[in-house]
């Protein structure tokens, strides 16, 4: 639920940024501002562009935000002021024994930024690198009704040949717009989960959303149905191939609302839901919401009715629509074997709550595996709080117990 997380986090940093350059003032200059219970860092990118024209963008890296276009009010030698006006931000620096020292401003807030030059890099040592020991394909397939052509990469396993029946899973991402790596804050779980399942006897397809990378269509007035429509269209692709034995869906956070609504029409062979939704939209966001609260040490809790009357302002077809979903019905009406999991940690789909719930509304099946891991936090890292202001710093991309247990589960069906 990266979508609600970014709408209720984004807060003072959902930037945008500026147009810029000099002699002195060049490159990513990078800083972190102290808001007390956290620190957000800030990226400048001053550069040209092929005209010659002085510009700047601005990252901000804890809330996998990047490339965010600004306005340039000044810029000279040694001094820079830019400002972001539709949400109300400026930033006023001058260099000082190798610094940009300034002000940061937004909404009635002033606090002090320094930068230095230089850009945040991350350790991901799960990421794998190319060449790869298994045969990928890219792809694609077409939701007629959403006029909506998906772009893919089809793993097949190492040692993989023609005529072999393997099982195969489809990948959905959770809320917001996202690539088929399900990229956030430098992280790829749904590249490392592909790689780990190849090497395991699995194949796996994941695709761009709508209107991301090489995909085309739109994300605009779409809702959960419509994704679950999308994924439909990558089932019915990889059935027509007709290499697979058994065809599943993964779906994280969000995705497995999409993939219960399609294991209630009986589209595919087997589920495994990542922290999935086992409430009704408007429960499970304030719980998210308080959780929230409890951990930031914010003395404030909200009821149903508080939390959507705050993002009723918002006017989404997305919010709307989730927010008055229950997944329970299509939880019951999956006949599938499911493998449900969440992290007791996990700050944006509380477990207490949406494991629960999944676990309750399930019907039996002797394959049905439910389980709650420990220490983990909504990404399945291990983590010290849960708040999504940790994932950035975290190395680790997904548990290796995860991975083994996704892994074992598919093999054992």
């Amino acid at each position: 639920m990266k979508r609600v997380e970014r709408l209720s986090m984004i807060g003072v940093l959902a930037l945008a940024t500026t147009q810029c350059f000099s002699q002195q003032i060049s490159g990513p200059w990078t800083g972190q501002l102290d808001l007390g219970a956290r620190k957000l860092t800030v990226v400048l990118h001053f550069d040209k562009d092929a005209s010659g024209k002085d510009f700047c963008t601005m990252d901000s890296p804890d809330q996998s935000a990047k490339g965010i276009p600004a306005t340039l009010n000044f810029i000279s030698a040694d001094s820079v002021n830019i400002a972001v006006p539709s949400i109300g931000m400026t930033y006023a620096g001058k260099l000082n024994e190798g610094e940009l020292k300034g002000t940061f401003a937004q909404m009635g807030l002033s606090l002090p930024l320094s930068l230095k030059p230089g850009e945040v890099t991350h350790n991901r040592p799960q990421h794998p690198v190319e060449p790869y020991p298994y045969r990928t394909e890219e792809v694609s397939f077409t939701n007629v009704n959403a006029h909506a052509t998906f772009s893919g990469t089809l793993v097949y396993p190492e040692g993989y040949k023609e005529g072999d029946k393997v099982p195969v899973l489809i990948m959905v991402t959770g809320s917001g717009a996202e690539n088929r790596d399900e990229e956030v804050f430098d992280h790829k779980p749904f590249l490392v989960i592909a790689d780990y399942l190849a090497r395991h006897g699995v194949a796996s397809l994941r695709f761009d959303d709508r209107g991301v990378g090489k995909s085309t269509g739109s994300m605009q007035g779409a809702t959960t149905k419509d994704f679950a429509e999308d994924a439909l269209a990558g089932i019915e692709m990889l059935r027509g191939l007709k290499r697979f034995s058994k065809v599943g869906v993964l779906g994280h956070s969000e995705g497995g609302s999409v993939a219960f609504m399609l294991g209630a029409k009986q589209k595919v062979d087997f589920i495994i839901s990542m922290a999935g939704v086992g409430a009704k939209g408007d429960t499970a966001l304030t719980a998210q919401a308080n959780r929230t609260y409890e951990l930031m040490g914010v003395p404030k809790q909200v009821n149903v009715a508080q939390y959507r009357a705050q993002v009723a302002q918002l006017n989404s077809p997305w919010i709307n629509y989730f927010l008055d979903y229950d997944p329970i019905p299509d939880i019951q009406g999956t006949r599938c074997p499911v493998l449900a999991i969440n992290g007791d940690k996990d700050v944006q789909v509380v477990s207490s709550l949406n494991l629960k719930g999944i676990e309750k509304a399930l019907p039996k099946n002797k394959k049905t595996l439910m389980k709650e891991y420990p220490g983990l936090n909504h990404l399945f890292q291990h983590c010290s709080t849960g708040l999504p202001t940790e994932y950035a710093g975290i190395e680790e991309t997904i548990s290796e117990e995860v991975l083994g247990d996704i892994a074992t589960w598919i093999n054992g069906l």
